[in-house]
């Protein structure tokens, strides 16, 4: 058995890569308050969470951020809502 050759290049665009599979695809990942937020730092303040705080990130395969929620199930429950399937990532 040979092993297959992995390339440090990814040869498909973001926009490519999300319409592989399902268009509807959305990812759960939960992380802290300060990491979800790290782009916008006054908005963990702002929503009055702890900076440790866990909180769970709704996004498109491209990266694209759909919401933040403090809970896994409400994660789920607003991509199912909007007609979209949620899986975990670690």
């Amino acid at each position: 058995m040979t092993t297959p050759e992995i390339r440090s290049e990814f040869p498909l665009s973001n926009e490519a890569f999300a319409a592989l599979g399902a268009p509807h695809l959305v990812y759960v990942r939960g992380m802290t308050a300060a990491d979800a937020l790290a782009d916008h730092p006054e908005a963990v303040a702002a929503a009055e969470l702890a900076p440790s705080q866990m909180v769970y990130v709704v996004h498109r395969a491209d990266g694209t951020r759909l919401a933040i929620v403090s809970d896994r199930e409400q994660a789920y429950a607003a991509a199912l809502a909007h007609d979209l399937a949620p899986v975990s990532v670690h």
